[in-house]
């Protein structure tokens, strides 16, 4: 007899952060708007675009140094992801925009580097 240990759902958050980028040549279809909504209820301080073609993102934090350190972990996180984001930074903020432009719109690709920067920072 084997006794399985209920477990509770895994947090949907903590499942794209745990997911690997694929890399994305073209010749896929950009995301649904059904499936942009799923996503985005997933990724906590996320917005699309009005044209549904990117997510984006303004973190704040308290002085230069702060903001150039979430710049540098962002950095490291979209090299091993292979997924780099557009951003703008400036003395206590960066604003982040996430888009596949091989496809010119939203890929899963996004959702799991905006969940990997949202790890990144305390909520």
């Amino acid at each position: 007899l084997i006794l399985l240990k209920k477990r509770k759902p895994p947090d949907m958050s903590e499942d794209l952060q745990n997911q690997k980028c694929t890399p994305c040549e073209g010749g896929t279809q950009p995301l649904e708007r059904d499936r942009i909504e799923t996503l985005l209820a997933q990724v906590p301080g996320w917005e699309v675009s009005d044209d549904g073609k990117r997510i984006f993102r303004k973190f704040e934090f308290k002085g230069f140094y702060k903001t150039m350190a979430f710049i540098n972990a962002m950095a490291w996180v979209a090299n091993q992801e292979g997924h780099h984001p557009d951003f703008e930074g400036g003395y206590n903020f960066c604003l982040v925009n996430f888009s596949t432009h091989a496809i010119d719109g939203l890929s899963e690709n996004d959702f799991i580097c905006a969940a990997k920067l949202n790890a990144l920072i305390d909520e």
